[in-house]
C-alpha cells in the first residue's frame, strides 16, 4: 500500500484471506484467533505462542503464517474478536438510547469482556486499537459522548474520552489484578487485611493517620461493580457539568 510515507503493507483487516486449499484441516483468521482467545483465557498472554495455536488446530506452524504474519497481527485480530461482543448489542439502539445509556452500556460490556478475557485488559491503554470492531465501539461511544450537555466541540469531547478511557483501563487493570493476585497466593483482599490487622491497628492507634483510621473504622467493603458503576457516573456527571438529578 503505497501512503504519503512510503510503501507499507495492508493490514490484516485489509488483507485478503489466503486461497482455501486441499487440507485435512481448513483454516480461517477467525478461527485462529477464536483459537488464540480460548489459550489466552486458560494461560494468559505470556502462555501463547503460533506453535501452541497450531497444535491445538492441528496444523504445522508455518500455514498460520499465511494468515497473519506476527503476533501482534495475532493479538489485533484477538482483540477484534472481543471488541466485535462488545459491539453487537448496541448497534440496533445506539441511536434511539439517550447518550448517558449509551455510554454505560458500552463501558459496563467492556468490563464483562475484560471480566471474561483478562488478557483483554492488559492490551487497553497502549497503542489505540483500530481494528473494525474496535472502531465501531469507538464511534459509538464518541458519537454518544458528542450529544451529552455541557461538551462543546471536539476540544472538549477529545479531554471527555480521554478522561473516560482513563478510567477504564485504570479501573479493569487494578480489578483484574487483584483478581489474579488472589489466585496467585491463594488469598483474598478480606484475607489479606486480615492478616495484617493487628500491624494495621497498632499504626492507626499513634493517631498520626486519623483519615485513615476513619476509612479503616468507617469505611464498607464495596462491591467492585457497583464502586465500578457509581464512578463511571460520577465521571460523566463531571464531564457534562450537568449531574444527574
Amino acid at each position: 500500500m503505497d501512503t504519503p510515507y512510503g510503501s507499507a503493507p495492508l493490514p490484516v483487516w485489509e488483507r485478503p484471506e489466503p486461497q482455501p486449499r486441499a487440507a485435512p484441516v481448513p483454516l480461517s483468521r477467525a478461527k485462529i484467533a477464536a483459537t488464540a482467545i480460548r489459550l489466552a483465557d486458560e494461560h494468559g498472554l505470556e502462555g501463547l505462542s503460533v506453535r501452541k495455536i497450531a497444535k491445538e488446530l492441528g496444523v504445522g506452524p508455518m500455514r498460520l503464517y499465511d494468515y497473519v504474519t506476527n503476533r501482534s497481527e495475532l493479538l489485533d485480530l484477538m482483540v477484534d474478536a472481543v471488541y466485535a461482543r462488545i459491539a453487537e448489542p448496541g448497534q440496533d439502539c445506539a441511536q434511539e438510547s439517550g447518550w448517558r445509556a449509551t455510554v454505560l452500556d458500552i463501558v459496563h460490556r467492556t468490563r464483562a469482556a475484560a471480566l471474561e478475557h483478562e488478557w483483554f485488559a492488559d492490551l487497553l491503554g497502549a497503542r489505540p486499537h483500530l481494528g473494525p470492531h474496535a472502531l465501531t465501539v469507538g464511534e459509538s461511544t464518541a458519537a454518544a459522548l458528542s450529544r451529552a450537555p455541557g461538551l462543546h466541540g471536539v476540544d472538549d469531547l477529545q479531554r471527555a474520552l480521554g478522561a473516560l478511557n482513563a478510567f477504564v483501563v485504570g479501573s479493569l487493570r487494578r480489578e483484574i489484578t487483584e483478581r489474579r493476585t488472589a489466585r496467585a497466593t491463594g488469598t483474598d483482599m478480606s484475607a489479606w487485611q486480615a492478616a495484617l490487622g493487628p500491624y494495621l491497628t497498632r499504626m492507626l492507634d499513634t493517631g498520626r493517620y486519623p483519615t485513615v483510621a476513619r476509612l479503616v473504622h468507617d469505611g464498607a467493603h464495596l462491591d467492585a461493580g457497583e464502586t465500578f458503576h457509581h464512578t463511571l457516573t460520577t465521571i460523566l456527571d463531571g464531564l457534562t457539568g450537568h449531574p444527574r438529578t
